[in-house]
């Protein structure tokens, strides 16, 4: 059970990724996402500003202790993503990249609200 659980973490990781990336263009069509996508963006801001280790890291490692695989010696990013999707050498570039994109679904976002509240009807 610990070992189904440890990649239940891993697959709720992954999502809560997907959601930084995509949340912001979610929130175009569902306004009320864009509170926790800031959230979330602010979490991953922190975390890189500040080495700090996500609270669902900390859960996948404590299920895979119980199920007696071994942990994750570094964070889920450097795990899973750096090096496997990606050469490590390009961690920068790509975080720019995808805080760019992040940034560019905030503008769109604003956008829409701007486009809405300024269409009048008669």
């Amino acid at each position: 059970m610990a070992r189904l659980l440890a990649e239940a973490v891993m697959l709720l990781h992954f999502a809560v990724l997907a959601f930084l990336l995509a949340g912001g263009f979610l929130a175009w069509r569902w306004r009320r996402l864009i509170h926790p996508h800031l959230a979330l963006a602010a979490w991953a801001v922190l975390s890189l500003a500040v080495p700090t280790v996500c609270p669902l890291t900390t859960w996948e490692n404590h299920f895979r202790a119980q199920a007696g695989i071994p942990v994750l010696e570094t964070g889920f990013i450097d795990h899973y993503i750096d090096g496997v999707w990606y050469p490590e050498s390009a961690a920068t570039v790509v975080q720019l990249v995808l805080g760019a994109v992040v940034v560019v679904s905030w503008i769109g976002f604003c956008a829409g609200r701007r486009a809405v509240r300024g269409v009048s009807i008669h």
